[in-house]
C-alpha cells in the first residue's frame, strides 16, 4: 500500500493560508481499493487547502497507509482511533476539526473531477444561510447516477420508488423521487434533496445546521441535512457543473448490513419529521416494510444486474 505515497502531490509546509479557504472531510470506514484513487483525486486538486480524513476503523494495512500520509502530506489532518461511530458521527468530527470556510464532504469512494470544488463553491454566492450545495453524481461510464438529485423523501415516495411502481405505471410518475433523467439544467438550481456524496456547506451552515444529526449510524443523514436545511428557511442546491465519480457499493461490509442501516435511517427519518399524529402513525406503521424493502434491495441487484 505505502508504494502510492510518492504519487500523491505535496506541498511545503506553510504553502496555503493560515486560514484555509476549502477543507475536504472524508470519512473512511472498511472502503477497499477506491479509497486510494479517492485520495489520490483530492490531493491532486490545487483549490484544497486542507484535508481531513476520519477513520473511522480501516483494516490494519489502510490504516497504516494514512498514517504514512498524515506524514508526509501537509495538506492531511488525520483523526484515527475512535472506532466506528457511524458516518454522521464521524463526519461531524471533521466538520469539527476542519478550519475551512468552505466544507466539502466527500465520500471515499467517490473521485472529484476538474472544476467541481471551483463550481460547488460559486454556487453559494447570493444564497441564505443555510445552504447545502450537493454535485452532479456521475457513474464510471459518465451517466448520471441514481440518487444525485431527488425530490421530497416521504414514505410515499419512498415506497413507490423502492418498488419501481412509478416506472411501471405512469399515472404514479408524479410520485417519483429521482430525477436523474430529467433535463440537465445549465445553472444551479434548487432542489429538495442532493446526494451525500460530494456536497459542501460554509462553516456558518455547517455551525448553523448543528452538523449532522448523528442518531443516524449510516445513511439518510444527507436527506435529514436537507431538510433542516430547507426547514430553518435556507436552501438546497443541486450544481450541475460540480461533477464526480461515484463507485458506489465498494464497502467491504455485507450490502444487507449496509441497507439495514438505511432502512432503519429511513423510518427515523419519516418518524422525526412527521407534523401530525396521522402522519406519525403513517411512518411508524410503515417502518416494517421500509425495512424489509431496504434489506431485500442486494438480492434484486442480482436478480436484476443493477442498483435499484
Amino acid at each position: 500500500m505505502n508504494s502510492i505515497l510518492p504519487s500523491f502531490t505535496t506541498l511545503a509546509a506553510g504553502a496555503h493560508p493560515a486560514r484555509p479557504n476549502i477543507s475536504v472531510v472524508m470519512v473512511v470506514y472498511r472502503t477497499g481499493k477506491a479509497l486510494i484513487e479517492s485520495i489520490r483525486h483530492v490531493l491532486d486538486e490545487p483549490l484544497v487547502d486542507e484535508f481531513v480524513i476520519i477513520d473511522n476503523g480501516s483494516l490494519p494495512q489502510d490504516a497504516e497507509m494514512l498514517r504514512a500520509l498524515g506524514r508526509t502530506e501537509p495538506r492531511v489532518i488525520l483523526v484515527q482511533g475512535h472506532g466506528n461511530v457511524g458516518f454522521a458521527r464521524g463526519a461531524n468530527k471533521g466538520g469539527r476539526a476542519a478550519r475551512g470556510e468552505h466544507i466539502i464532504f466527500l465520500n471515499p469512494d467517490a473521485n472529484l473531477q476538474p472544476g467541481c470544488i471551483a463550481a460547488l463553491v460559486t454556487a453559494f454566492r447570493g444564497q441564505p444561510t443555510p445552504t447545502v450545495v450537493g454535485a452532479r453524481v456521475l457513474n464510471v461510464d459518465g451517466s448520471e447516477q441514481r440518487g444525485g438529485r431527488r425530490g421530497e423523501v416521504t414514505p410515499v415516495t419512498t415506497l413507490l420508488s423502492f418498488g419501481q411502481l412509478t416506472q411501471r405505471y405512469p399515472g404514479l410518475a408524479g410520485f417519483e423521487i429521482h430525477r436523474e433523467l430529467e433535463p440537465l439544467p445549465e445553472t444551479p438550481v434548487p432542489m429538495p434533496t442532493i446526494s451525500g456524496a460530494c456536497f459542501a456547506l460554509r462553516r456558518r451552515d455547517f455551525e448553523a445546521l448543528d452538523g449532522f444529526d448523528e442518531g443516524y449510524f449510516l445513511h439518510v443523514e444527507d436527506i435529514d441535512l436537507c431538510w433542516r436545511a430547507r426547514q430553518a428557511g435556507g436552501q438546497v442546491i443541486f450544481q450541475p457543473k460540480a461533477e464526480v465519480v461515484h463507485l458506489g457499493h465498494t464497502s467491504l461490509e455485507h450490502p444487507v448490513k449496509v441497507e439495514f442501516h438505511k432502512g432503519v435511517g429511513l423510518s427515523r427519518y419519516f418518524i422525526k419529521r412527521a407534523d401530525t399524529l396521522q402522519r406519525y402513525i403513517l411512518a411508524v406503521l410503515l417502518a416494517p416494510a421500509i425495512l424489509l424493502m431496504s434489506i431485500s434491495r442486494p438480492l434484486l441487484w442480482k436478480l436484476t444486474g443493477r442498483p435499484i
